[in-house]
């Protein structure tokens, strides 16, 4: 199918499902003019802490609403942030975000992983689930099917479960990882890194402490993306002089995230 003519419901209903394990925490601006402000009745509305679905933002909307209130645990589907974008319904987190630690855990604690794919990426990354299956807990974040799908939902929802640790580490594959990389490193918390080999996986953890790992499922061949794989995911951060590079890559962060 096309990328419109395809059944997105039914897409976005297994990204849900698998989103409810890792929910992520999303804020979204609405596009278009300034939201009016809240009546006292939406600033007082109930936080949602669960997981919010594309047919819920419709149903908010239809009802009137202009605010939907997110908890610390709740979280938007790909599908419902492009709704509330489109409706013009502002998403509003009420709680600070979780606390992160400065460094990434030992690779040895490592249980959970994170993984995401846009249809450029999609059969390797389902041949990555496979194998990375007996060693880690890892929750798929889509997509699940080859047809056209956009990259940044995809990224995003990855990075978003590794900065709320739901995950301690992440991995997304698409064409060739750039783009996912470029989506992913915008996420406050998140050092991602597109790696070709396993020099440049071992580097990036080692050297840059990265959490997220992307990977190119159209330049790959299936043994090296699970070498690149294995390796990222087994190498420490190196710490000492690195550690003092990378406090400097997070000073840039908060100085332009505010944070």
């Amino acid at each position: 199918m096309g990328e419109r003519g395809m059944d997105r419901e039914a897409i976005r209903a297994i990204v849900a499902e698998a989103w409810a394990e890792m929910a992520a925490a999303a804020t979204v601006a609405p596009s278009g003019p300034a939201a009016p402000a809240a009546t006292a009745a939406e600033r007082h509305a109930p936080q949602r802490n669960d997981v919010v679905v594309e047919a819920e933002v419709r149903s908010a909307h239809e009802r009137g609403e202009r605010v939907l209130r997110l908890g610390p645990r709740g979280s938007l589907t790909p599908g419902a942030r492009e709704a509330a974008e489109r409706l013009g319904l502002e998403v509003r987190r009420v709680a600070d975000p979780v606390a992160q630690p400065r460094y990434t855990c030992p690779s040895a604690e490592v249980r959970r992983v994170a993984l995401g794919s846009d249809h450029g990426g999609y059969e390797m990354k389902e041949r990555l689930h496979a194998h990375l299956a007996s060693r880690f807990l890892v929750v798929d974040l889509g997509c699940h099917s080859p047809d056209p799908v956009d990259y940044p939902d995809y990224a995003r929802a990855v990075a978003e479960a590794v900065a709320r640790g739901q995950a301690e580490r992440g991995v997304v594959v698409d064409g060739v990882g750039i783009g996912s990389a470029m989506a992913a490193n915008k996420v406050v918390g998140v050092r991602a890194a597109c790696c070709r080999d396993t020099f440049e996986a071992r580097n990036a953890r080692e050297h840059n402490d990265t959490n997220v790992l992307c990977l190119g499922g159209r330049t790959l061949g299936e043994a090296v993306a699970f070498q690149v794989a294995d390796t990222w995911l087994a190498t420490d951060f190196g710490g000492g002089r690195h550690a003092g590079r990378v406090d400097k890559v997070l000073a840039i962060e908060r100085a332009y995230a505010g944070v």
